[in-house]
């Protein structure tokens, strides 16, 4: 089969042809991979900054964000089916079994010697098929067909809401919603703010918005433009850095009670910790590149995390029930805002011109996705949700 590799030591990145996997094990399922997003951490992998080939190949599959299809099962497998939409997960658990990975946390890993597909130690997904263990598979509803590959990373979101919602249930700080949606008191919801208007923080802006939050997206492009504009169509404002200093967006914000950062630029992030509410919780998902980088005041920082009760959280991967509540949540989005986050996918391009896709960015692009073919198995008729909304949709 034909899958794209990148080959670290001869830095070059290319179609190869790798065996195609068979069924081993009583619990696992063949896939036909339909879609593959294209994000950072491939491009980056594609420069050879990281990524590590599996033992005993010189290249590595790249492509972790998947939407595939279940064509072949083995004998033991009971929770998905031939013809079933699917979206694997990303670790896998370390050889030692840690604590966390025989909870099935490995994103939790405590030894650090997971494995990752696409990106360490385990071929990834830009290929024509996959087998994996059933346990490691989410299956989607086929109305999420056209927006399942945005699964994976909007679990970036879900996991970093599951440990906010944990951390802050040391105070009152949930919102509370009457039965029509509206709330009940504006001291009850919460201001969030997300620095940066890629595909994790525009999808960050939905589930945000989803939950009633006063959302916010800063990012450096001044409006108007087309983010701007899809963000708005949800309800969320955009402000850009080059017209305002993080002290004036907090002015004009007011008290931000979370911050979920999505630039992996170190500096600006902490200069918007700076400006972080009372009680607030600031979630970092970025990964900066490893060069020296000013900061602001530690002294600063560290007097208003301790004399406002702040908490400063750093989130990777995520676990299985984050991709159930992505699930849960992309049905929401298409009910609420069918055009805005179907417009998340700017192109759709065959896998095989890659090239432009993997190793450059286009234009106003938000999210780029590889296609490995159609689907080659007809499901069976499910009911269907209704996309139909008083007063029309955006």
């Amino acid at each position: 089969m034909k899958a794209i590799g990148v080959f670290p030591k001869t830095k070059e990145v290319r179609v190869v042809e790798h065996p195609e996997p068979v069924l081993q094990s009583p619990a696992q399922a063949k896939i036909k991979m339909l879609e593959v997003g294209v994000c950072g951490t491939d491009r980056e992998i594609c420069q050879f900054q990281y990524g590590t080939p599996p033992v005993g190949w010189d290249y590595l599959i790249i492509g972790h964000e998947s939407l595939g299809q279940v064509v072949e099962v083995s004998p033991g497998v009971t929770r998905v089916k031939v013809g079933d939409l699917v979206v694997p997960t990303v670790r896998r658990g370390c050889p030692e079994n840690c604590i966390s990975c025989e909870q099935m946390q490995q994103d939790m890993c405590f030894t650090g010697h997971f494995t990752e597909r696409g990106i360490k130690q385990a071929h990834g997904y830009m290929c024509e098929f996959v087998v994996e263990e059933e346990k490691f598979l989410n299956v989607l509803p086929p109305e999420l067909r056209e927006v399942g590959v945005l699964l994976e990373p909007l679990t970036i979101t879900e996991k970093a809401l599951m440990q906010t919602f944990l951390i802050q249930s040391r105070l009152h700080w949930e919102c509370r919603i009457d039965p029509t949606g509206k709330t009940t008191s504006q001291k009850t919801c919460r201001t969030a703010l997300i620095i940066g208007a890629g595909p994790v923080g525009l999808l960050a802006a939905f589930a945000f918005c989803n939950l009633h939050m006063k959302t916010f997206v800063v990012a450096r492009q001044k409006a108007p433009n087309e983010k701007a504009a899809l963000l708005a169509a949800i309800g969320t404002s955009y402000l850009s850095t080059e017209e305002l200093t993080p002290a004036q967006i907090a002015e004009r914000v007011g008290p931000i009670d979370l911050m979920l950062e999505a630039t992996g630029a170190a500096q600006v992030s902490f200069e918007f910790l700076g400006v972080l509410g009372t009680n607030g919780i600031f979630i970092f998902t970025g990964v900066p590149a490893l060069k020296k980088d000013a900061i602001p005041d530690g002294n600063a920082l560290m007097r208003n995390i301790v004399l406002k009760n702040q908490v400063v959280l750093g989130t990777v991967n995520a676990p299985y029930e984050a991709f159930q509540l992505g699930i849960r949540d992309l049905r929401e989005f298409l009910q609420k805002w069918p055009v805005p986050l179907r417009s998340l996918i700017t192109a759709r391009r065959p896998f095989t011109t890659f090239r432009g896709s993997l190793l450059g960015r286009q234009p106003n692009e938000i999210k780029t996705v590889l296609e490995f073919g159609t689907a080659v198995v007809t499901q069976e008729p499910q009911e269907t949700v209704s996309l139909s909304f008083p007063g029309g949709s955006p």
